[in-house]
């Protein structure tokens, strides 16, 4: 079992500390052929050979004539180029297989290599449309070295059918130009501007203006402008060509902010064997957990957020995420909250030929609070709730259970909002001394929405109607209290800024409501009666 204990996101790491960082940076040169031809061709074409068949490009609308946009290497060997016509490509090469470029299943695509990098380390960045940044800091030792590390990933995606470059430096603008204007490989701290000095100017991830700027002026490669003064560089082309520029030499720091939140705590299982029915998961979803509860007590938390984590072996990825009403240690209780997701996502749930490492995630921890329990049981009656909920909320939904939470409000339908339990339990207690937001005599159920209603023989200028008449029935009002007069909170949403006056009746057959007027008499020029709730 390997475990691996991360930092809380809200603390510093040390992935972005120049100086000891290390990042690498993955470039898909063919990601949208690769993409097609693993369609056409099954996942381990490449390893295969490719089969006979004309080359794919990709094509889309560019200034009303459709242009090439992607290419697969026999295209590339047919001396074709992006941004082609499609006519002259066909005249070149009349049986070319143009297909048209898709840019969402392009993204979709590279998030799923992204989340199988996740094996490797959870701070995985998008690098545009066509790579991908990963901080290795501290993670290449369990793969035998960035050497080994850099071997593995390049021949995995290759037998999965994608062609990538990749390379390792202390920088990410360093890892990405050798990626993709260098040879690839591992940049040894020290040897940046080495490593620079023969790659083109646009290895700087500079605009194309500013390229072509440099290029006239004879300033071709990276090696010009290590030598060159550099107060007349940012004079003629601005402070963004120093900026890339020092950033690929390690000089000035360059964040890498991962596409997926952190774990605070993760513990994983490589498997020699994969496994795929859901006994065998949850079985060691149960043994991983127990690996993973000294550390939350060292800790002093609990987890209320879990994601378990399914690397399945031909590299798709599963995430399941299930939340708790309470911090919990538990190991059993964390393997039932998954039981009752797979349940709820049985038929979206392709184990296919095995999931080959498991991995499970703290996404969320609280401060886990320890009590003495008492002999009434009632600690035990408590923990039996939580579990009812976070058994129900994981196999229907956080939104099936719901309660009522009180807000700072005086208008009467906004002084209470409807919350998941399992966000409430955990919720902090209202404090003492503080006055509720709704008061004891108003009704306990009001209608979802006030509903218009006809008043007969109202006291002018401040008194309740003699009878109403509400949803077709006609009640004639025998006592009556009001008015309680509240103002509209107009500056939240710009409603109607008119006080209600609000009444409490009650009709000759004991029934009681809580009506509303909407408008006064001596400003208004109409007024509107209202039903708001009903007393029990």
């Amino acid at each position: 079992m390997t475990a691996v204990f991360l930092p809380s996101p809200d603390q510093p790491t040390l992935a972005f500390q120049t100086n000891a960082q290390r990042i690498l940076a993955l470039h898909f040169p063919h990601l949208p052929t690769d993409r097609i031809a693993r369609k056409k061709w099954g996942l381990s074409w490449r390893s295969r050979g490719r089969p006979e068949a004309p080359p794919i490009v990709c094509s889309s609308r560019l200034n009303n004539t459709m242009r090439l946009t992607a290419l697969d290497e026999a295209a590339e060997a047919l001396n074709l180029r992006k941004s082609m016509g499609v006519a002259e490509a066909r005249a070149i090469y009349p049986k070319l297989d143009v297909i048209e470029d898709d840019p969402a299943a392009n993204r979709r695509f590279l998030e799923a290599i992204a989340d199988w990098c996740d094996r490797y380390t959870p701070l995985v960045a998008l690098d545009r449309v066509d790579g991908l940044f990963l901080d290795i800091t501290g993670c290449a030792h369990l793969f035998g070295g960035e050497t080994a590390l850099l071997k593995d990933i390049l021949a995995r995606l290759f037998q999965m059918g994608i062609d990538a470059r990749g390379a390792v430096s202390s920088s990410p603008g360093l890892s990405w130009a050798i990626s993709r204007f260098g040879p690839g490989g591992i940049i040894e701290h020290g040897e940046a501007e080495q490593a620079l000095a023969s790659l083109p100017v646009a290895a700087l991830r500079l605009q194309e203006e500013i390229v072509g700027a440099l290029n006239k002026m004879g300033l071709k490669y990276v090696g010009d402008l290590l030598d060159a003064p550099r107060a007349p560089l940012a004079r003629r082309f601005g402070g963004a060509l120093l900026l890339r520029l020092d950033q690929a030499l390690g000089t000035d720091e360059e964040p890498v902010s991962p596409r997926l939140p952190v774990a605070s705590l993760s513990v994983e299982r490589r498997l020699i064997e994969p496994i795929g029915a859901e006994d065998d998961i949850l079985a060691l979803t149960g043994q991983v957990a127990v690996s993973l509860k000294p550390s939350l007590e060292a800790r002093g938390v609990g987890g209320r957020i879990f994601e378990l984590v399914l690397f399945r072996v031909d590299g798709k990825v599963f995430r399941i995420s299930a939340g708790t009403a309470q911090p919990l240690r538990e190991p059993k209780r964390i393997a039932a909250l998954f039981a009752e997701r797979l349940q709820a996502i049985h038929d979206d749930f392709d184990a296919g030929y095995g999931f080959e490492i498991l991995r499970l995630n703290v996404l969320l921890h609280e401060d886990f609070v320890t009590s003495q329990g008492d002999f009434e049981a009632c600690q035990q009656k408590d923990a039996s709730l939580a579990a009812f909920v976070d058994r129900v909320s994981a196999r229907l939904g956080q939104d099936c259970l719901q309660t009522f939470q009180l807000r700072e409000s005086h208008v009467p339908e906004r002084a209470v909002i409807a919350v998941p339990v399992i966000d409430h339990l955990s919720a902090p207690e209202i404090r003492e001394g503080h006055p509720p937001p709704a008061r004891s005599e108003r009704p306990i159920r009001l209608l979802r929405k006030p509903e218009r209603m006809d008043a007969f023989a109202v006291e002018v200028p401040d008194g309740a109607p003699a009878s109403f008449c509400w949803r077709r029935m006609q009640h004639r009002v025998l006592k009556s209290e009001g008015p309680e007069r509240l103002a509209m909170e107009w500056w939240l949403d710009g409603s109607d800024a008119r006080d209600r006056d609000y009444f409490r009746i009650e009709d000759e057959q004991g029934r009681r409501f809580w009506i509303y007027r909407h408008g006064h008499y001596e400003r208004d020029a109409t007024q509107n009666w209202y039903m708001h709730g009903v007393i029990a």
